[in-house]
């Protein structure tokens, strides 16, 4: 068996879910299936228990789970030793980072990263940025351009990058009163994101006016909120560091709302234990 093989079968034993564990290990679930099949014939011993709906850890594989962290804490501790004392960094990243993340922040920290370590080659996966700290945590990305979620998971590190805003947004040709109260609320159809922080604070905040919101639409992705914004579909929330950067920008217009939303904070995330490998530590480095 060989140090690919063994994280594939970590990947599996920690999410129980073969495509997770195929995403996490860049290798599709069929892939993943005969490597796990042949690892278990190799060891002759079953290690997962199988079903149409389930995986679960046998006994064997409770105990190979044990023997496999050990085995790849002690390849990684070497790497990263061996790594430290080499005259120049090289390796691969993996990053993920919504796509206003990656020309808002990203590219001044690639920047700095490539002016010292220029051989540090990078894999950068864009998309909602409600799934970046969870990438991060299943293994499938090493580090995120995200959000600091309310509560920070353990065995996760957080680096501040800057402070963003929340605001509310209305198209330009959209006429708005200038403090609109809860009444205007109650008829004003609403574009929200369908999960994550910004949703949660805009629901505590409508809950504490005592109104329930007409919701309009709920959508992945801020750059699609100003976007539907801009055509006068309703009022949206977004943090303000994405309408900095929108094409858009000049459609619509800041609403000004009292309360006000509790602002963004945008860091790189990574898990704790990652940052002794110096090319994460690099990035944190750069945030310096």
């Amino acid at each position: 068996m060989d140090h690919r093989t063994l994280k594939q079968f970590v990947n599996l034993a920690e999410s129980l879910h073969f495509g997770r564990a195929a995403e996490a290990s860049n290798v599709s679930p069929s892939a993943l299936s005969r490597g796990i099949r042949r690892l278990e014939e190799e060891l002759g011993a079953a290690l997962f228990e199988r079903n149409n709906r389930s995986v679960s850890l046998t006994h064997a594989g409770e105990l190979f789970l044990a023997w496999a962290r050990d085995n790849l804490g002690g390849w990684d501790a070497i790497r990263n030793s061996l790594m430290a004392e080499s005259a120049e960094l090289h390796g691969e990243v993996s990053i993920y980072c919504s796509v206003t993340a990656s020309y808002s922040f990203l590219f001044d920290i690639l920047a700095r990263v490539r002016q010292k370590h220029p051989r540090i080659e990078i894999k950068l996966h864009t998309g909602d940025p409600e799934d970046a700290v969870h990438r991060v945590l299943s293994g499938s990305e090493d580090i995120a351009i995200a959000a600091r979620p309310p509560r920070l998971q353990a065995g996760l590190a957080f680096n501040l990058i800057d402070v963003s805003p929340l605001v509310f947004i209305a198209s330009k040709e959209s006429p708005m009163p200038t403090h609109p109260g809860p009444r205007h609320w109650a008829d004003c159809p609403m574009i929200l994101s369908e999960r994550g922080l910004a949703r949660q604070r805009v629901d505590r905040w409508f809950r504490k006016i005592g109104v329930i919101p007409r919701i309009y639409a709920q959508v992945a992705g801020n750059e699609a909120i100003v976007s539907m914004v801009s055509l006068g579909f309703g009022v949206g929330v977004v943090p303000r560091i994405v309408l900095d950067n929108s094409p858009l920008a000049e459609r619509v217009q800041i609403v000004d709302v009292q309360p006000g939303l509790a602002p963004y904070e945008v860091g790189l995330v990574t898990q704790e234990k990652k940052l002794a490998n110096p090319l994460i530590s690099a990035f944190w480095q750069a945030l310096e």
